[in-house]
């Protein structure tokens, strides 16, 4: 991670603060992009930007632009931005599919497209994303989460084969993340089974690094004990 230049969206959420600390830890420099907002000051090796909705084309290269501008360069992209909804097709509303797919692939495809020519530049462009292992086959009341990261999954296919040999593009698949939000809805749960932040965050970071270079088009499983 040393000196690399880090885009994490989602940055503010419960995976994106631990894949932060992380890359800070091992010598990185991160920009965080998020829809809430951050009063974090700009360090060397810090940059938060709050309020974006990565979801418009036009903002999410504004931030992307704003990163360039700050750091000189961008060395990889992490997407953890997204979104989840629990809703049965039949009671439910169509209009949490078009949400779903805002959140979770409109966010990564703009802020792909948008670092894409930058990363191209880097001795070591990367793209990680976060898919879900609950796409590979969607259980009740997962229709419309499920198709979006699908989605997901085929935009990291169609990019790592656009882009082989300049730029990688992988993503992860977690089973059920560990976070307070989700032992909240699922309080009954056993806890233990779940995929701690930490564990995906080595994962990801994995991808980032030199050591993942021979690696691209892989939908990366981490289902903890589930």
């Amino acid at each position: 991670m040393d000196g690399k230049v880090i885009i994490i969206t989602g940055a503010l959420g419960a995976l994106g603060q631990v894949v932060a600390q992380t890359a800070l830890a091992r010598g990185a420099r991160v920009a965080g992009v998020d829809h809430a907002a951050s009063q974090l000051p700009a360090t060397d090796n810090r940059l938060e930007l709050g309020g974006v909705d990565l979801s418009d084309a036009d903002a999410a290269q504004t931030a992307i632009d704003t990163v360039v501008a700050h750091f000189g360069r961008i060395d990889a992209l992490v997407n953890i931005a997204g979104g989840f909804a629990f809703e049965a097709v039949e009671e439910g509303d169509p209009m949490t599919w078009q949400r779903m797919y805002a959140l979770n692939v409109l966010t990564a495809l703009n802020a792909s497209r948008a670092a894409l020519p930058h990363l191209a530049v880097s001795s070591a462009g990367r793209i990680v994303n976060i898919g879900a292992m609950g796409a590979l086959q969607a259980g009740s009341g997962m229709g419309a989460y499920a198709a979006s990261k699908a989605g997901v999954h085929r935009l990291t296919e169609a990019l790592a084969a656009e882009w082989k040999g300049r730029i990688t593009v992988n993503a992860v698949l977690p089973s059920i993340i560990d976070t307070p939000a989700n032992r909240a809805s699922m309080p009954r749960a056993d806890f233990a089974k779940w995929v701690s932040p930490q564990e995906l965050a080595e994962m990801i970071l994995f991808l980032v690094s030199d050591s993942a270079s021979a690696i691209t088009g892989a939908l990366v499983p981490v289902s903890g004990r589930v």
